[in-house]
């Protein structure tokens, strides 16, 4: 499913036109984006936690030559499963 079959599906569900299912969608990638950046995490009760990880630097090797290089410490984005997720997969 990309983001158009999630619009659609939204759209859908919900009884709406295509173009409000767009900006609701693009409204809660916005404020999950926006939480994250700040440093917050965002709980969906049943659903998951997107939350942020630091990364500290390491060292790698780079593929082609075997050189070793140093890899920046980096901030990610990290999402673990809720029950409710988890149940309706199994």
């Amino acid at each position: 499913m990309n983001k158009q079959d999630l619009i659609a599906a939204v759209a859908d569900q919900a009884g709406i036109s295509k173009a409000d299912a767009g900006k609701a969608v693009e409204a809660v990638f916005d404020g999950i984006t926006s939480t994250l950046k700040s440093g917050g995490e965002v709980r969906l009760v049943g659903f998951g936690t997107f939350s942020v990880t630091k990364r500290k630097a390491s060292t790698g090797r780079n593929p082609r030559t075997g050189e070793a290089m140093t890899i920046k410490a980096s901030t990610q984005p990290k999402f673990k499963a809720g029950k409710g997720l988890k149940d309706a997969v199994n």
